[in-house]
C-alpha cells in the first residue's frame, strides 16, 4: 500500500525513517493555515490535519499533520520573524505550555483523527540565553520559535507526554494508526 506524506517538514520524514516508515511521495498540502476566531488549539491541529489530509490527491494512504504550541487558549504558530520569535520565548518562559499534534490518515472516503497533546515546562531564560537562542535562527519553522530536539533542549527541563510529539509527529500513535489501516513497513 503506497504513503504519501501531506507535509513539508523535514522533521517530520525524519521521524517516520525512527519508526521504519519511508513514504513513497512527498506532497505538501497547500491550503489556508489562518486559525478561525476564537478556534482552541486542540481544535485548530485537529481541523489543519484534517483539511491537509483532504487536500492532498494520491492513491492509498496520506498522512496529515499539524503541531501547535498552546499557551491557555493562545496558539503560537512558526514566527515570522526574529521579533516574534523573541516575544514567544519571553511568553514561554519559566512556565508550562502545551504541544498539540492533530494527525490525520485518509484512505479514500475513510479519515482517522487523533490529537496528541503533550506538557511542557521551560525553565526561567534569562536575556542572554534568549539572545543567543534568536542568534541561532534554530526558531525558525518552528511552532512556537523553538525546537525541543536542537538547543532548545537546554530550556526544558520537564514534559509530560511524548516527545516526539513535541518533534512534530507522535510516533506511537502514528504507528497504531497505520498499523489498523493496513500498512505494512
Amino acid at each position: 500500500m503506497r504513503l504519501t506524506l501531506a507535509s513539508a517538514s523535514p522533521r517530520r520524514l525524519e521521524l517516520l525513517a525512527q519508526i521504519g516508515v519511508v513514504p513513497d511521495d512527498v506532497r505538501p498540502a497547500d491550503i489556508d493555515e489562518t486559525p478561525l476566531k476564537a478556534e482552541l488549539p486542540r481544535v485548530y491541529a485537529g481541523r489543519m490535519a484534517r483539511e491537509k489530509a483532504l487536500a492532498v490527491q494520491a492513491e492509498g494512504l496520506v498522512l496529515a499533520a499539524d503541531t501547535v504550541v498552546a499557551v491557555g487558549r493562545r496558539i503560537l504558530e512558526k514566527p515570522c520573524d526574529a521579533a516574534e520569535a523573541e516575544r514567544f520565548l519571553r511568553l514561554l518562559s519559566g512556565r508550562r505550555h502545551r504541544v498539540i499534534t492533530g494527525v490525520a490518515l485518509r484512505h479514500g472516503d475513510k479519515l482517522r483523527l487523533r490529537q496528541v497533546e503533550t506538557a511542557v515546562r521551560f525553565k526561567h531564560m534569562s536575556d542572554p540565553e534568549i539572545a543567543a537562542y534568536i542568534a541561532s535562527n534554530e526558531w525558525q519553522g518552528k511552532a512556537g520559535g523553538y525546537g525541543i530536539q536542537g538547543l532548545a533542549s537546554a530550556y526544558i527541563p520537564w514534559i509530560n507526554g511524548s516527545y516526539s510529539n513535541v518533534v512534530g509527529l507522535p510516533l506511537a500513535e502514528v504507528s497504531n494508526m497505520l498499523t489498523s489501516a493496513g500498512y505494512r513497513r
